[in-house]
């Protein structure tokens, strides 16, 4: 055999080895790649699917075009609120026999709405009472005693003129006729402060019976019968200070925000188109009753009363609302604007994402992203185009929310 053969035969032949090797490290690494993607797509659902966001949401709605020739200047939020509004309590401290009132009845002013426990103040009436007729009778017996004396004084002159009695039987008479009178007069006024001190009592009585200070209707019922009522909080949870809370329903007005860089297209007497976000289809009138002259720091905003134009029992108080304000061009038609396109959106509802401007809409107890055409800022709302009106849009999406994260809706702050 030659030399080259038996170096051929020497040689080590790693084309298999090397084979399998390949084969091996191709399979670890095709199961790092799919750890891999398995991880990322556990911390996308742990981001997107797995977490919850507790949001508040808002709804998109189209802009408002008034009628008769009025167009919306302004769109602002707010909330129904009433001007007369009351938690009735007691004037005294004492325990409820009866509460005379449920939530939703409509009770009307000097009704009675619960009485207290009044054996202590009975009591007290008819001492009083007793007293004033004692002190009446002692005044009669007074003013007997006092015609008594006077009649003697008549005497006592008749006699003195006639030398049969002395002139000091008639200083006698008369210093006592004189002493009498002023005891008259001195129980006169005992007579009144006895009077006045049955006029407190039966004041206090009075206050055991708890009565509706105007008419309105009952939207809490806060005191139940064997409980104790006072008007100062007596500490402990165990004494109510109110027993319910009345509201005037001819009182309901609007308060809203205007942010203050648009305040001025804002005036006394405009008139508005109000809707509530409970009836979207709704359009009530009403007119701006006042501009409240101080200023939100916090938020830069001032607040705007705004009045109904017309009444209904569909509104009650802290309901949502959205007042368009007007202003009426039926004079020159030139300047009537056409209603723009989009819906209104709240600002802090859109968003970037993959540098387009969005907003997340919300599917059930999910949130949807959208890409949308932002317009025309009408103060703390804003056109966009992308949405229908009546969608529901989050406000002021999480940096971290993305399309299909879980969403919890709670209540927006007042």
């Amino acid at each position: 055999m030659e030399k080259a053969d038996l170096l051929h035969q020497l040689r080590i032949d790693r084309s298999e080895p090397e084979s399998g090797s390949r084969g091996v490290l191709g399979w670890i690494i095709g199961v790092v790649i799919v750890l891999l993607a398995l991880g990322a797509g556990g911390a996308w659902w742990f981001l997107h699917g797995g977490k919850t966001f507790e949001v508040e949401a808002a709804t998109a709605v189209a802009p408002a075009s008034g009628a008769g020739g009025s167009t919306a200047v302004l769109q602002a939020t707010g909330y129904v609120t009433a001007r007369r509004q009351a938690t009735v309590s007691a004037q005294i401290t004492g325990t409820l026999v009866q509460v005379l009132i449920e939530e939703g009845e409509r009770v009307e002013n000097g009704q009675v709405l619960a009485t207290l426990e009044d054996t202590a103040q009975r009591a007290a009436l008819a001492q009083a009472q007793a007293s004033l007729r004692a002190t009446q009778a002692q005044l009669a017996q007074y003013q007997s005693q006092l015609a008594q004396s006077r009649r003697d004084l008549v005497r006592a002159e008749d006699l003195v003129g006639r030398k049969l009695v002395s002139a000091q039987s008639v200083e006698v008479a008369r210093t006592q006729v004189e002493t009498q009178v002023s005891q008259l007069e001195n129980l006169r006024r005992q007579v009144d402060v006895v009077r006045a001190g049955v006029q407190a009592a039966q004041v206090q009585l009075d206050y055991c019976t708890v009565r509706a200070p105007f008419a309105g209707v009952i939207i809490a019922k806060a005191a139940q019968v064997g409980e104790i009522v006072s008007p100062l909080s007596a500490g402990g949870g165990f004494t109510r200070t109110g027993i319910g809370t009345i509201v005037d329903m001819d009182s309901l007005e609007i308060e809203v925000d205007v942010n203050e860089s648009y305040i001025n297209r804002v005036l006394a007497k405009q008139p508005v188109e109000a809707i509530l976000d409970a009836y979207p289809d709704w359009k009530i009138p009403g007119h701006v009753i006042a501009i409240i002259p101080t200023a939100d720091r916090g938020k830069a905003t001032i607040k705007v009363r705004v009045g109904f134009d017309q009444k209904d029992a569909r509104v009650v108080p802290d309901m949502g609302v959205r007042v368009s304000f007007l202003e009426d061009t039926k004079k020159n038609p030139a300047e009537a604007a056409t209603t723009p396109k989009g819906v209104l959106v709240p600002l802090n509802s859109i968003v970037q994402r993959d540098g387009k401007d969005s907003v997340f809409t919300i599917d059930a107890e999910r949130a949807r992203l959208h890409t949308v055409t932002p317009g025309l800022t009408l103060g703390d709302l804003r056109l966009v185009e992308g949405i229908a009106a009546g969608t529901r849009v989050v406000r002021a999406p999480p940096a971290e929310m993305g399309d299909g994260s879980k969403l919890e809706i709670k209540t927006a702050a007042k």
